[in-house]
């Protein structure tokens, strides 16, 4: 597929000139960069990336300044970090869950606030092919939260070891898992961003797409616990908020998944959400 640019040349005393047709191939590599291109210049994009960094350096800091060994175990943390455990770690991911639902919101806003600005109509005429403003979409949403994340999770875990001198669940960037712990944060943040991307795709209103993101991710486990215990116990490590809670989870659930399960599953969700927004963007018109 081919875009056709026309550029016309002008005479020396500003009369008309030759005109000379460009002919280029509408490759990845350029719909990945008109993405980014519209992804930096959205206030949205900006925002929800400030508020997820804030959020979760913020959080995580006055969680450790303010922690007390006196405490309850497990009240630190997001769900799934270390079975519910108190640990320097679980206390810098304290704006974890919080964060999670900024980056979703972003993911959605990325595809759907494109549907309902009537703007999708312009890039899919630009990319006949549809599937490839997707996958730049996704491309684009998960690296840049994955980074920006990323940060503030070593940020957090970095002031809040001031806050934790001398207490029991002090930890090091050398202790094990410590860092991988961390990263996993930003590698499920960056999925979950994913994820808002395919639904809001799939559901193409942000007002659907960031319900169906904070129903998926916060409300399904809640409403699976009515469920019989049997049936809670078996399906429970593979609900996506619980998956993604063991790819960052410093010590792993005796009931729970691996990271690399973690991951894994979640990442499958993730896939399964694309293929069910491009199975859409393929069959039906903006």
């Amino acid at each position: 597929m081919t875009v056709i640019e026309a550029d016309t040349d002008r005479g020396a005393l500003g009369g008309p000139g030759r005109e000379r047709t460009v002919v280029k191939n509408v490759t990845f590599a350029r719909v990945l960069r008109s993405e980014w291109t519209k992804f930096i210049t959205l206030r949205s994009s900006w925002v929800t990336l400030d508020l997820g960094l804030l959020l979760l350096g913020l959080f995580g800091a006055v969680a450790a300044f303010t922690y007390s060994p006196d405490a309850v175990d497990g009240m630190g943390g997001p769900p799934g970090v270390g079975g519910g455990t108190t640990d320097a770690v679980s206390l810098a991911l304290t704006g974890l869950s919080f964060a999670s639902m900024v980056v979703g919101v972003l993911g959605v806003l990325l595809t759907a606030g494109e549907y309902s600005t009537g703007m999708i109509r312009s890039t899919l005429a630009a990319v006949p092919k549809r599937l490839p403003v997707l996958w730049a979409k996704g491309l684009i949403a998960g690296v840049s939260v994955f980074l920006v994340t990323a940060v503030g999770a070593f940020a957090a875990f970095l002031i809040g070891q001031f806050g934790l001198d001398g207490e029991s669940i002090a930890l090091s960037l050398n202790d094990d898992g410590v860092i991988r712990s961390l990263l996993g944060a930003g590698v499920y943040l960056g999925l979950v961003a994913m994820f808002g991307v395919a639904i809001g795709s799939l559901v193409r209103s942000p007002a659907g797409g960031i319900a169906a993101v904070v129903g998926v991710l916060l409300l399904l486990p809640g409403l699976a616990s009515l469920l019989p215990d049997s049936w809670y116990d078996t399906l429970s490590p593979y609900f996506p908020s619980t998956a993604g809670g063991a790819v960052y989870a410093l010590t792993e659930s005796a009931d729970g998944l691996s990271p690399g399960a973690g991951i894994a599953v979640f990442a499958g969700w993730v896939v399964l959400a694309f293929a069910a927004a491009a199975l859409r963007l393929k069959r039906t018109d903006a």
